[in-house]
């Protein structure tokens, strides 16, 4: 009759949070210029485009802002003349 009650339920376990670590922006700013693709280039990494735009806002006026911006500018240059000779840039793009 005086049983001890059994132990509660453990809580489900979390799936850990995937955060936007430096690499992770890397890799998400190469595909964004071999893409031109904002969903693509953060599905490519493991995160949302929505989470992506969050990040920039965050990031505003950043290396990162910059980046994005000619990650896209560069991609579309890619379109209008694929021939065209890549312009190299010394240190990371926008920087």
């Amino acid at each position: 009759m005086d049983q001890p009650l059994p132990p509660p339920p453990a809580a489900p376990a979390r799936r850990p949070r995937r955060q936007w670590t430096p690499d992770r922006q890397r890799r998400f700013l190469a595909a964004l210029l071999e893409t031109g693709n904002i969903s693509h280039a953060a599905q490519m990494v493991g995160m949302s485009r929505s989470s992506a735009h969050r990040l920039r806002d965050r990031l505003t006026g950043t290396g990162f802002d910059r980046c994005w911006a000619n990650a896209l500018a560069l991609h579309a240059a890619s379109l209008s003349d694929p021939l065209a000779p890549i312009r190299r840039h010394k240190g990371p793009i926008g920087g």
